[in-house]
């Protein structure tokens, strides 16, 4: 008789959070750079920003990755050229492997025009000075897929002049996460901080939904490095410090 090697709930929890964290790194890195040039630079300009952002995004979005979207996004008003700015790359992945730039409507007074200062993947960085996990969500903008994006702020001289990103498909973490998670002992489930699933071992937990549950809420508060207890049954962990958790059980 064959059988799966099951994981401790931990063990699970930590691999959710070293695949994270490294997104996480990789994206910190990109903020580093661009405060460090613009620190040492004239006023910035998307016209010298571009090339720079354009050199990590597209190779953060060639070939086979998690990543399907990068780049940076400039606060109003931060660029002496540009009063709203996107400089965002996309990847198609797959046998063509194609890299393209997002098209942008930057004229605030055009009917197609969308403020994004308004949008959580802004907003939230904007509010707290702290990298942000959005989603997941539709993205209609660039992927009309499910989709996760993390930004965090880029900072000179303590104003934030933008926000550095990365977007990633559902599918693809889910490709890469899903083996671990079947390999615990019960039905594994991921989510964000408000309880959105990611993913799930459950056929009936779609990426997107919210899951609902007594004293879950409370629990994703707590962000618990050990596992919380549900009234249903269920325990509940963190996954590291990427506002992720694991729910394990029904």
């Amino acid at each position: 008789m064959t059988g799966i090697a099951t994981r401790s709930q931990s063990d699970v929890a930590a691999h959710v959070a070293a695949t994270i964290d490294g997104i996480f790194a990789t994206i910190d890195g990109w903020g580093a750079h661009l405060e460090t040039r613009l620190k040492t630079g004239a006023a910035p300009t998307a016209a010298s920003l571009d090339p720079l952002v354009e050199r990590f995004a597209v190779a953060a979005v060639s070939g086979e990755t998690l990543l399907t979207g990068a780049g940076f996004v400039a606060a109003p008003g931060a660029l002496t050229d540009a009063e709203w700015h996107l400089a965002w790359w996309l990847g198609a992945g797959g046998v063509q492997r194609s890299v393209r730039r997002l098209t942008t409507i930057d004229d605030p007074t055009h009917e197609q025009f969308r403020d994004y200062t308004a949008l959580e993947w802004w907003r939230v960085p904007a509010a707290t000075g702290t990298r942000h996990l959005t989603g997941p969500y539709v993205d209609y903008l660039c992927t009309d897929d499910y989709t996760v994006t993390i930004t965090t702020p880029v900072v000179v001289d303590g104003v934030m002049i933008g926000v550095v990103g990365a977007d990633a498909l559902v599918d693809r973490l889910e490709r890469t996460l899903l083996p671990a998670l079947r390999t615990g002992e019960t039905p594994a489930t991921l989510v964000n901080a408000s309880g959105r699933v990611v993913t799930s071992t459950d056929a009936r937990r779609e990426p997107g939904s919210i899951l609902r549950a007594d004293g879950l809420a409370d629990a994703l508060r707590s962000a618990s490095p050990t596992p919380v207890r549900l009234a249903g049954g269920a325990s509940v962990l963190a996954c590291g410090d990427t506002s992720l958790a694991l729910v394990f059980g029904h």
